[in-house]
């Protein structure tokens, strides 16, 4: 399958089935046309003013436990699911090899990522409330929790491994999902940590830049590396 194939997500088992086929799934449209579930998902499972849908959010965290796969800001600032099969050469690429106390000890980390990601690696799975508290990251306390959070997504340090809802009195869910963060190695295990750094940075690239003229075809190189990088 290819993204430029006429399909539609009817149901979390069809979103599900695509990770694993195509490894790569964005959420949203981006720049490349056709390569997101917001265009391929079918009438009634996307919210808007109108129908007041919200199966594709609400999918999120049965999808992420239940295909164990991994998800987070992984493309150009926006969500993506990669698949377990594919996400070691994806996050061995992004690392560029080092694994995070070594990309701290040669200079290539902030000192307040550092903290975040030490704060999500002891207390992995961790929402985001609690996580925000451990570490202060309220007004008149410390900033840049989003911009942390987000760095270490897009280099494959931390992935988001659910969400859940805040309910009402009645047991209603509602409002946004809140993400429980988590590292690739806590959430995947062995496979994972025993994997990511098997090949050089440069062969995982490779693999990865294949795969995405297989799953993309007509695509540019240059689009498709921007979406690597």
């Amino acid at each position: 399958m290819t993204f430029f194939d006429n399909f539609q997500i009817d149901s979390m088992e069809d979103l599900m089935s695509l990770i694993d086929e195509v490894g790569f799934v964005p959420f949203f449209e981006n720049e490349i046309e056709g390569f997101s579930i917001e265009e391929h998902i079918a009438p009634g499972h996307w919210y808007d003013d109108s129908n007041g849908f919200w199966d594709a959010w609400e999918w999120k965290g049965p999808v992420i436990q239940r295909a164990k796969c991994a998800y987070g800001k992984f493309l150009r600032g926006k969500a993506m699911y990669v698949s377990a099969k594919w996400f070691t050469d994806f996050a061995n690429f992004r690392r560029d090899g080092y694994d995070f106390d070594a990309r701290f000890e040669d200079g290539l980390a902030q000192f307040q990522d550092k903290d975040l990601y030490e704060l999500i690696d002891v207390n992995a799975p961790i929402f985001s409330k609690p996580l925000k508290k451990l570490g202060d990251y309220r007004k008149g306390g410390r900033k840049g929790f989003d911009s942390c959070i987000n760095r270490l997504e897009k280099q494959c340090y931390v992935i988001i491994s659910d969400f859940k809802y805040e309910t009402d009195k009645m047991g209603n869910e509602y409002g946004w999902g809140i993400a429980e963060y988590s590292t690739p190695e806590k959430f995947f295990g062995k496979m994972f940590v025993n994997n990511v750094y098997k090949r050089t940075p440069e062969e995982s690239y490779a693999r990865l830049f294949k795969h995405f003229k297989k799953i993309l075809p007509g695509v540019e190189d240059e689009w498709i590396e921007k979406m690597l990088k």
